[in-house]
């Protein structure tokens, strides 16, 4: 077994650290944390209190891009880890991000740079968010969900499980702005459901499992299938 904690790093009161752990330069970790075996938390990395840290998770990673990327990695500063954040095993989140207050990343899930996670929200198992994404408070992404970069997600969202983003109309052909969808607070997003690049999801709106969405949703409207059409709008709700 081989374990690297550096001396500039500080690590709270009654934190358990696991086995063949790394800790780099400048890593700050609050008190009562626990960080899995086998975990590696990248230079800077800060961690609040009462944080749990599965097994084999990386912390704070810089972002890489192949000489092809059309957008080039660009150093990030460290990530923010807030106190009670639950991080499951393996999970891989770059520097850049900040995760909120009691938020939750399950096993297997990716985080790039730039994103936020907003206090008390879930992201489930296996999930991918790329960078520059933002998901508010109390919003709950299920498993396996891929959520693109330069998206936003208001609070108390639903996203069932498998739901896929998009935020380039042109599939990479053309030079144009990133745009990922806008997903207004306590909407709902049914499961294997496809949002396209730009749209609008509004408030308490629902999208019914496997649509394809194309363009904007209003706010209480329901939407199902391909390509998404109303079900139901505000009016027939009664409001």
């Amino acid at each position: 077994m081989c374990e690297f904690i550096s001396e500039t790093a500080r690590i709270g009161k009654a934190t358990k650290v696991g086995r063949n752990v790394v800790i780099e330069d400048e890593v700050i970790i609050g008190d009562g944390c626990e960080i899995g075996n086998s975990t590696v938390i990248k230079a800077g990395t800060h961690i609040g209190d009462s944080v749990t840290v599965g097994d084999m998770s990386v912390l704070g990673k810089q972002p890489l891009s192949a000489k092809a990327s059309k957008r080039k990695a660009e150093i990030q500063p460290p990530l923010v880890i807030e106190d009670g954040a639950i991080i499951g095993a393996g999970v891989v989140i770059y520097a850049g991000t900040h995760i909120g207050l009691r938020a939750m990343v399950a096993d297997l899930a990716g985080i790039r740079e730039g994103s936020r996670i907003c206090a008390e929200a879930i992201i489930g198992r296996a999930v991918t968010m790329e960078q520059n994404c933002r998901i508010g408070q109390r919003s709950r992404v299920q498993t396996a969900c891929h959520l693109m970069g330069d998206m936003v997600v208001e609070e108390d969202v639903f996203f069932g499980a498998g739901v896929c983003t998009a935020n380039d109309k042109y599939m990479g052909t053309k030079n144009v702005e990133y745009k990922g969808p806008y997903v207004k607070k306590g909407a709902a997003i049914g499961s294997n459901s496809t949002l396209l690049p730009g749209v609008v999801i509004g408030e308490g709106a629902i999208v019914g499992a496997g649509a394809v969405v194309t363009g904007d949703v209003p706010d209480k409207a329901t939407y199902v299938g391909v390509p998404a059409r109303p079900i139901k709008t505000a009016s027939q709700h009664g409001i």
